[in-house]
């Protein structure tokens, strides 16, 4: 079961809180590679996940760095909300997506092309740095409106 499927298996039909950052390299971004088998597509997304009940979504955002990649993160601040609503693997998916932006305290992650993370359950994953132009007609960064978000404010990050 692919990262994101994991998230909405827990509760088909539910709205699922997540919060994820947007950790930059210039004009890079740092993101997980994610499968689709049934739509045949390979899709990317920032680091982050589910809010777990009495935590803020900026501790989730620590804690998910931590326990995925073993990594702090700096300057978290909270950036905007998204609403994502898809189907991933033929299972329809509903999120309300914290937003925000900061820096790996891992100085060496901004200097590696990429490293395996793993997953609470234990599947591992592949987190890259990816050129935000990449996604402009090419393959899709989730969540819907990530892309514009980054493009149209490029001058606040």
């Amino acid at each position: 079961m692919n990262y994101e499927l994991n998230l909405i298996s827990q509760g088909p039909g539910k709205i699922r809180a997540i919060a994820i950052c947007v950790i930059c390299r210039g004009d890079d971004i740092f993101v997980f590679e994610g499968r689709d088998e049934q739509k045949d597509e390979t899709f990317y997304r920032p680091l982050g996940g589910a809010i777990e009940f009495g935590e803020y979504s900026a501790q989730a955002v620590q804690r998910e760095f931590r326990e995925e990649i073993g990594s702090e993160i700096e300057q978290l601040r909270f950036w905007h909300t998204l609403e994502n609503m898809f189907i991933l693997e033929g299972i329809p998916g509903h999120k309300i997506v914290f937003v925000y932006r900061g820096r790996l305290a891992g100085k060496s992650i901004y200097e590696q092309p990429f490293i395996l993370g793993t997953e609470d359950n234990g599947q591992s994953f592949k987190a890259m740095w990816k050129a935000t132009a990449d996604f402009e007609g090419g393959p899709p960064l989730y969540p819907d409106g990530l892309l514009e978000l980054l493009t149209t404010r490029a001058a606040n990050l």
